[in-house]
């Protein structure tokens, strides 16, 4: 499994749009509108790193209105689940 996030500059005018179409593509699981320097947060996980290859090169790249983005690949996930079960009985 793969996780990256992706954060995206969008024309002011189809941020809605943007998140709208990025959603709709598989491999991406959430879509956050956000306040700061970014517009969006994409949040990917996939089975494989070619699967991100190929969502990034070939979908995410033709969605329209998309100003700027900036990729970063998760090397490890930490979530309040898997604290909780690292800290369960017989493991």
């Amino acid at each position: 499994m793969i996780n990256a996030i992706i954060l995206i500059n969008a024309e002011r005018t189809k941020i809605k749009s943007v998140a709208e179409q990025l959603v709709s593509l598989d491999g991406i699981t959430d879509v956050y509108s956000v306040s700061g320097r970014f517009d969006l947060v994409v949040v990917i996980r996939l089975p494989h790193a070619d699967d991100l290859a190929e969502l990034m090169t070939e979908k995410v790249i033709k969605v329209e209105g998309i100003t700027k983005t900036e990729s970063m690949v998760a090397f490890k996930t930490f979530s309040k689940s898997d604290i909780a079960n690292m800290f369960e009985l017989g493991n």
